[in-house]
């Protein structure tokens, strides 16, 4: 039985595995592992939860892991990542293009200490989240993985898509990423409702924003990969802002 229990649990702990060992990457200089291990880290924070349910074995203890274990990877490796994109953009635009300077990305800017909002703006989020009994349903300010998707984008599009000039351009700019910082922090500790993508049937009416949700990203995915990332969260929060704003429809 305490096997059973546990099973979710060890899902989380593997996520904060892939969280630890991702701030290791970011220090080496190894975004891109970094970002799949975060990846790694989603479908694992998905199943645990969906475990849980399935196996009835729902916690306050497993609750609490979940968030802490949200707090490293989605919090806290996003933001030394942002740290590391900014040193990198500076570099690139103090000494041109190098592919070399994203691999070490050694000195420090001092507009890099930004990033470092992120972790805690996440923390807010994720203390808001389980102590928010309006959070049951959907979320209120956007979730620190759809966060960390988004920032964990970036030095894949840079390793491997290096030919999309004006996302790369994009990336590159210490203002865009400062400014992408603050608005995403922002964005985490709003009050802006966003749906959640648990579906309870598969009835069209109830789910179709998730529907055309995923069915976008599918289509996103497969034109743009990597680079389509920041596109589905970009879309992800229209979508929840239209509903929400204009439709004020509860899903």
């Amino acid at each position: 039985m305490k096997i059973r229990q546990n099973i979710p649990n060890a899902l989380t702990c593997g996520n904060l595995l892939c969280g630890c060992l991702a701030i290791a990457k970011v220090f080496e200089g190894n975004l891109a592992m970094a970002s799949c291990l975060v990846g790694i880290a989603l479908v694992l924070d998905f199943f645990d939860g969906f475990v849980a349910r399935m196996l009835q074995v729902a916690s306050p203890i497993g609750k609490d892991l979940d968030s802490l274990a949200d707090m490293v990877t989605f919090g806290v490796v996003p933001g030394f990542m942002m740290f590391k994109l900014i040193g990198i953009a500076y570099m690139l635009t103090m000494a041109g293009p190098d592919n070399s300077a994203i691999a070490t990305g050694s000195k420090t800017f001092p507009l890099q200490y930004l990033a470092l909002i992120i972790p805690v703006f996440s923390c807010i989020r994720l203390a808001k989240f389980n102590n928010d009994t309006r959070q049951t349903e959907s979320f209120i300010g956007l979730n620190t993985p759809s966060n960390a998707m988004v920032i964990c984008s970036f030095p894949l599009i840079l390793q491997y898509q290096p030919g999309m000039h004006f996302m790369v351009n994009t990336i590159t700019s210490v203002w865009f990423l400062a400014i992408f910082t603050v608005v995403m922090s922002f964005m985490l500790v709003s009050e802006l409702p966003f749906f959640s993508l648990k579906v309870k049937n598969l009835g069209w009416s109830d789910n179709k924003l998730r529907f055309i949700l995923v069915g976008s990203s599918v289509a996103l995915l497969v034109a743009l990969h990597f680079a389509a990332v920041p596109f589905i969260i970009l879309l992800y929060i229209l979508i929840s802002i239209v509903n929400n704003i204009f439709l004020k429809k509860k899903v």
